[in-house]
């Protein structure tokens, strides 16, 4: 059997990003939780060992702990931010906290040829993200580069196929980190590419055939790409044993359930059950401005509608659901101790219940979006249909910051659909990840005919991204931000103000809720 790369998980938001990167890569990547044993490890036959970062530090009283010896194993290890202080706390080397922490780009000075950097150029862009930092390293390392507030920015073991690095090679703004891992898994590791998305298909669907047997599995289909992603898989696995729902719950786009309908019906050409109950929805959000609760409010709410399909349409044993890496880990640690950044109305009490009973299918939950999208592209849907915007699962609720009214819902869907219009007609729908507006809970004075107004604010977010993990706000030429602003302002009464975010993922979200 091919070895694969196996991810020890200690809890970092970029541990599944280090997986996708190296899978994108095509070599096979799988992330086991940092507590597997050492011979758990062996027994898995692993061609590498890559340790991920983790919010924690190595000199607290609990923190997440390497076992030494698989150091001595003569398998590859490459550590990542915590990866390396866990490797030089492990080793007798000297881990501190740092006096200011180091985050954003950097600039890798490389003191010395390796293999790990092969390709690399000296002074290439890295990015950091700690809050501690390598004093002192263990007996038998060297340093093989270092930034400006780095001395020990990577480091390798004289003899041993042993390698950390303090910056993210995962993560996008390390803009040669592909390389660095290339050069890990093929020539340290030595492995040979053997992963690809057609293969990635054909186990999902022999996994769930094997997992739902002859029961019957009900899916709440939102219209967006990764419920058609993953309805097109699951049908290609059981076929009419699959019952799609879709869930009108008032707080979708302009139009979007007419168009939901639509698309599923023309490529799908199976039955999909509509349920209207946006009025449920919204009088369970009345005066609900915090967003936790606005998500938890609408997770448990899809919960009972499905519950009313599935009792109306026969018995269902799975639940289905198209969940993707990044709402896992940005709601619960699942291989390693990673911290909560918010709720997803697919990880809420009732929905978790079900998840720990084994009752829930998510073939999608350990992919990001781009690659969510290449495997549509595997199993033959169209290009229009996989390259939607990713839309947020409590929909509008959490791009109207405070309370949810229809008038807010109304005005915002609007402005959304003007946004969105614009920049398909200008050739940037595509170009860019993801663009949405937000209604904001203020009032601003303006003057409209000579006439004093006072009304309300939208902000529009367009963002570029390679997975969702982080991003950048878009560079919009201002000719175009400007003729949304001015439509918005003009078409929409009610409206005067629009403002731009210019905030980047990480410290912001993408959502602003």
């Amino acid at each position: 059997m091919q070895k694969s790369i196996i991810i020890l998980d200690y809890g970092s938001q970029y541990t599944q990003l280090i997986a996708r990167k190296v899978r994108e890569l095509k070599f096979y990547a799988e992330i086991y939780p940092y507590t597997l044993s050492l011979k758990e490890i062996l027994d898995l036959n692993p061609g590498g060992i890559i340790l991920s970062g983790s919010p924690h530090s190595v000199y607290e009283k609990n923190a997440p702990r390497l076992d030494s010896k698989i150091l001595d194993t003569g398998i590859p290890v490459l550590g990542i931010c915590y990866g390396m202080q866990l490797i030089t706390h492990s080793l007798g080397g000297e881990v501190i906290p740092e006096v200011k922490r180091e985050y954003g780009k950097a600039n890798l000075k490389i003191k010395k040829e390796n293999a790990l950097f092969s390709g690399v150029s000296d002074g290439e862009q890295v990015w950091m993200s700690h809050g501690d930092r390598v004093l002192k390293i263990p007996n038998g390392f060297e340093a093989i580069a270092s930034t400006s507030s780095s001395p020990y920015a990577a480091i390798k073991h004289k003899k041993k196929s042993l390698y950390a690095v303090q910056f993210h090679p995962e993560v996008h703004h390390s803009r040669k980190g592909k390389v660095i891992l290339k050069n890990f898994c093929k020539n340290i590791c030595g492995l040979k590419t053997n992963w690809s998305m057609q293969n990635f298909a054909k186990s999902k669907i022999e996994e769930i055939r094997r997992i739902v047997g002859k029961e019957r599995v009900i899916l709440g289909l939102s219209g967006g790409v990764d419920s058609m992603v993953t309805a097109k898989l699951i049908h290609d696995a059981i076929g009419s044993q699959l019952t799609c729902v879709y869930v009108d719950n008032g707080l979708m786009r302009l139009n979007e359930t007419e168009a939901v309908i639509k698309r599923f019906g023309t490529f799908f050409k199976i039955p999909l059950k509509v349920v209207h109950a946006g009025e449920h929805f919204l009088n369970a959000l009345v005066a609900v401005t915090e967003p936790e609760k606005k998500r938890k409010i609408i997770g448990k709410l899809f919960v009972e509608e499905f519950k009313k399909v599935s009792e109306q349409s026969g018995h269902h044993e799975f639940l289905a659901q198209g969940t993707l890496y990044t709402d896992v880990i940005e709601s619960v640690s699942v291989k390693g101790p990673s911290e909560t950044i918010k709720s997803h109305h697919n990880r809420v009490e009732e929905i978790m219940h079900l998840i720990n009973a084994g009752k829930v299918v998510e073939p999608l939950k350990e992919l990001f979006k781009d690659e969510v999208r290449a495997l549509g592209t595997a199993l033959g849907m169209p290009h229009d249909m996989l390259y939607r915007h990713p839309f947020p699962g409590p929909g509008l609720a959490i791009r109207i910051i405070g309370e949810i009214t229809k008038s807010r819902l109304e005005l915002l869907r609007r402005a959304d659909a003007i946004l969105l219009e614009e920049l398909k007609e200008k050739k940037y729908y595509e170009k860019v990840w993801q663009a949405f507006a937000v209604f904001l809970p203020v009032q601003s004075v303006g003057v409209m005919g000579d006439k004093r107004t006072y009304e309300n604010v939208i902000a529009l977010r367009v963002v570029e991204s390679q997975d969702g993990m982080t991003a950048d706000f878009a560079k919009l030429p201002y000719e175009i931000i400007g003729h949304v602003a001015s439509r918005i302002i003009n078409e929409i009464k009610g409206i005067n103000r629009v403002v731009y975010d210019i905030s980047s993922k990480p410290p912001a979200t993408i959502e602003w809720e």
